[in-house]
């Protein structure tokens, strides 16, 4: 069986050109594809593409359900392209039937290195050492050389009289793997740790993927750092990756370009030759600026070519981007002399590149300004070896201060801090807000040119390192495949629908404004948003406990991935991918004894001591993974395999057990909540099924999914004693025990995956219960389980259970109680002023601003996904017709 599925480009238009190949993921209904080697891409006009097609997943039966594609540099990308299933194998590694042979990507291993070369260019990458590669080289001729990681390690911030020190370390790579191998992408991973140019300290361990496409003339690398540091006295002073290049020609044919902002560039040679008292003539004036060669010396005006002695040349060039709203370019002549300022603006791109007649290298850093503060620096641009680094945190800047923000205020006992969490939201314990374990990746891109590029072609690179071209299936074509549970495309066919589709449109349309008016940039802070808002001073409150940083509190990220695959908006995508980088990353535990965990909301992103699943949950991430194949995002995922393992080490309700006393943790019998933490671990345990094929996520999954069927009130008893070395619950308890948040976090999109893949009558029934209980009323809870429920919460959030209960029955009833408990549990979001907006002028604010009354990021991510499934679910209840959809 064939099938034709659509795949088009997510901004739109197709990129003039593709100089680093792409890759994404797309899924296949249940049954339909056997595997990846089936699978085939053809262009708009139905030829044949040379492609690369791998597995991320499998359904329960075997068959394909995700897979990665990757296509190689072109000159010409197609408007859009199709995949094909032939039913058979495809491709042997080699070109498919019908199919120009084209440049491949060739991986050669040696004892003491890998080269990789995509046919336009090639690189060798030391299995060890200093270096993340030794040699980049196009045409012949090396472009750059020695690429590696460099950090500063300061001792202390001076405040006031005081001085500090500063110590060098270097990325020393002590493995190298290489995890594809072509013919169309090859994947390298290097692993290591910094180390102190003089002396032994060690510190922050760190992975770099170099990801390299058939005729590629640009790398993608991707560069994952985890903080292993003492925040009480280390302090980052600089973070880097820095490149040594090889230059031959004369200095007026030496090119520096440096991007500022809005597409334009620094076009300048090392030694200028425009400008000057006396002309050299309109050819070498011309050929200089475009960045060709100039003609020969002796065809100069002699008035310059006798005088090029005395014409400065420009050794040293820094950017310095030190906040979202303004860069600074300088340079020098050299060490020792005085710096000239040349301009400023307000947001670089990030990207820099030089030159000379033999080629050149250019660097574009994704996110720059955004991640701020960043840097640039070219030295030695007048010498024959030069250096180009790109800061990833700026040596310019304040070093990097990561000590807890408070004293503690006095909370050194567990009845002190409810006590605090009661005025401030803020869950504290002393060693709690400890940042060693978190992470942070940036992506770059390395262009290795053959000659000095034109203006026009460096911005076509910049554009593509900010912002990398990316394949995509449509909405309909993802909702076909069955996969993440209950969505549809967005429907405006009727007034009721159309009004909550401009309901979703606002609220996200208002945090991406808030992200730019309230500046939610920076090195750790990029693409979270805050949790609630302040109305009194206007302002989110940044500063209160509990209630600044969100950190996936209510499950925002939810709400966004939901948001992309049922529009496929590209706006919604990119801030959808940038919180995941940052939640799965800075949010979460990568090393130590919180390993596999999150952190709860808070003025840091670190700062609480609720360290939980339900933070580092892959219910966030595998969106981005699936529609990606990103191998960082791959990484996190296999992170939490073993992520029961942490409640041996740490009770998440150990302020409030009721038996804290008495309840001693051990293997076999751990305290483990049916809602956030099952939801967590099932999501884990899922995910590592379908990617793996895991014997222990899947019996872990499938058993605990029957002990809970067995529990006389299923989901309702609240949580269960779990079993670490069977994993396995013991299914006599019998209590009820409910909780508000036990199904906001990922728990309810899961279980409705679980019943689709994995058919079990009494976890289907219990979770059925869960879902028709919840918002029922008093008397109809206490009929079926002898109790009315208590801590009945966030109505209009659950709203989406009811509607799950009214579709697999087919229940008018509780259709319209679904849409009933959606329109009026919404307090902050049911009014029409909630959906306006206000704009707050100085003197009251720094800056003008908008604002939405009574605005939380919870009742904003619950309101959009209960509008999203509800819709999908019961969306002919909301709009008249005869039934619920199913």
């Amino acid at each position: 069986m064939t099938q034709h599925a659509p795949i088009t480009w997510l901004d739109g238009a197709p990129p003039a050109a593709l100089s680093g190949g792409t890759t994404w993921g797309m899924p296949f209904a249940r049954g339909t594809v056997a595997q990846a080697s089936e699978l085939s891409v053809m262009d708009a006009r139905g030829r044949h593409v040379n492609a690369q097609t791998w597995p991320l997943a499998t359904w329960p039966d075997g068959s394909l359900k995700w897979a990665g594609i990757a296509l190689g540099a072109t000159g010409n990308p197609a408007s859009a392209y199709s995949v094909t299933s032939s039913g058979k194998q495809a491709h042997d590694g080699g070109p498919a039937a019908g199919v120009e042979r084209s440049p491949e990507v060739t991986v050669t291993e040696r004892e003491e290195s890998v080269t990789v070369s995509t046919g336009t260019l090639e690189m060798v990458l030391p299995r060890s050492g200093a270096s993340l590669f030794s040699t980049l080289t196009r045409g012949g001729s090396v472009v750059a050389k020695d690429g590696r990681l460099v950090s500063l390690l300061q001792n202390d911030v001076a405040e006031g009289a005081g001085s500090t020190t500063r110590e060098g370390l270097t990325g020393e790579v002590t493995s190298l793997t290489v995890e594809q191998r072509g013919p169309v992408r090859a994947v390298v991973r290097l692993e290591g740790r910094h180390r102190a140019d003089l002396g032994e300290r060690e510190w922050l361990p760190f992975t770099v993927r170099f990801y390299f496409y058939a005729g590629a003339r640009s790398i993608r690398m991707m560069h994952s750092f985890i903080w292993d540091g003492d925040a009480g006295q280390d302090f980052l002073a600089g973070l880097g990756v820095r490149f040594t290049i090889p230059l031959e020609s004369e200095l007026h044919d030496r090119h520096v370009r440096i991007a500022g902002a809005d597409g334009g560039f620094l076009v300048e040679a090392v030694r200028g030759l425009t400008g000057l008292r006396r002309d050299p003539g309109e050819k070498v004036r011309q050929a200089q600026v475009a960045g060709e060669p100039t003609p020969p010396v002796n065809e100069w005006s002699p008035l310059v070519s006798e005088r090029l002695h005395l014409i400065p040349t420009w050794n040293d060039y820094t950017l310095t981007q030190l906040s979202a709203d303004g860069f600074e370019l300088r340079k020098r002549t050299a060490p020792g002399h005085g710096w000239v300022g040349i301009s400023g603006g307000t947001r670089s791109a990030g990207f820099c590149s030089l030159s000379d007649l033999r080629g050149g290298f250019g660097v574009g850093v994704r996110d720059f300004w955004q991640s701020h503060p960043g840097q640039l620096d070219i030295r030695g641009a007048a010498t024959r070896e030069a250096t180009l680094t790109a800061w990833l945190y700026s040596p310019e800047a304040q070093p990097m201060d990561l000590r807890f923000y408070h004293d503690g205020l006095g909370q050194d006992t567990f009845e002190e801090q409810l006590e605090g969490l009661e005025i401030t939201y803020e869950d504290y314990e002393p060693g709690f807000g400890n940042p060693t374990g978190i992470a942070r990746t940036h992506e770059l891109t390395l262009f290795a040119y053959d000659a000095t590029p034109s203006a026009e072609s460096l911005a076509m690179d910049a554009r593509a390192a900010s912002t990398p071209p990316l394949l995509q299936p449509s909405p309909e074509y993802l909702h076909s495949a069955g996969v993440f549970g209950d969505w549809a495309p967005v429907d405006r066919s009727t007034p009721a629908r159309a009004a909550l589709e401009d309901k979703l449109d606002f609220l996200f349309d208002f945090y991406q404004g808030q992200r730019e008016q309230r500046r939610w940039y920076g090195f750790w802070n990029y693409a979270d948003v805050m949790h609630t808002y302040d109305s009194d001073r206007h302002v989110w409150r940044y500063d209160v406990g509990g209630y600044a940083w969100d950190n996936s509190e209510l499950s925002p990220d939810l709400w966004l991935w939901y948001m992309y695959l049922r529009s496929g908006r590209a706006d919604v995508f990119r801030f959808a991918e940038a919180m995941t980088r940052h939640t799965g990353e800075v949010d979460v535990y990568h090393l130590g004894p919180w390993r596999g965990l999150g952190s709860r909301h808070n003025v840091q992103h670190w700062g609480c001591s609720a360290k939980q699943l339900r933070i580092s949950t892959p219910a966030y991430r595998r969106f981005y993974y699936y529609l990606t194949a990103d191998e960082r995002t791959g990484d996190l995922l296999t992170e939490l395999v073993d992520s029961d393992q942490n409640f041996l080490g740490l009770d998440p309700v150990r302020k409030v057990r009721p038996d804290a006393e008495t309840y001693r943790p051990d293997r076999g019998a751990l305290g483990v909540g049916l809602g956030t933490d099952w939801g967590s671990l099932a999501a884990t345990w899922l995910t590592d099924w379908e990617r793996t094929g895991n014997p222990r996520s899947r019996n872990r999954l499938l058993g605990t999914m029957a002990d809970i069927g067995a529990l006389k009130y299923g989901f309702l008893t609240g949580e269960a004693l779990y079993d670490l070395d069977k994993g396995r619950f013991d299914a006599g308890r019998e209590v009820i025990s409910v909780s508000h948040l036990s199904a906001v976090f990922g728990l309810v999109e899961i279980c409705s995956e679980l019943i689709s893949l994995v058919p079990d009558a009494s976890f289907e029934k219990a979770w059925m219960q869960y879902c028709r209980l919840f918002l029922a009323s008093p008397e109809e809870q206490a009929a079926e389980v002898g109790q009315p429920l208590a801590g009945i919460y966030l109505t209009q959030a659950h709203s989406r259970l009811t509607a799950y209960a009214a579709a697999r029955l087919g229940s008018l009833d509780l259709a319209g109680l679904a849409w009933e408990s959606f329109a009026q549990g919404g307090e902050n979001l049911n009014h029409a002023e909630a959906f306006t907006l206000k704009k707050i002028l100085p003197p009251y604010v720094l800056q003008p601003v908008d604002e939405a009354p009574t605005v939380s990021t919870n009742d904003t991510a619950q309101f959009g996904l209960a509008v999203i499934q509800n819709l999908a679910l019961v969306g002919g209840a909301l709009a008249g017709e005869e039934g619920p959809a199913s």
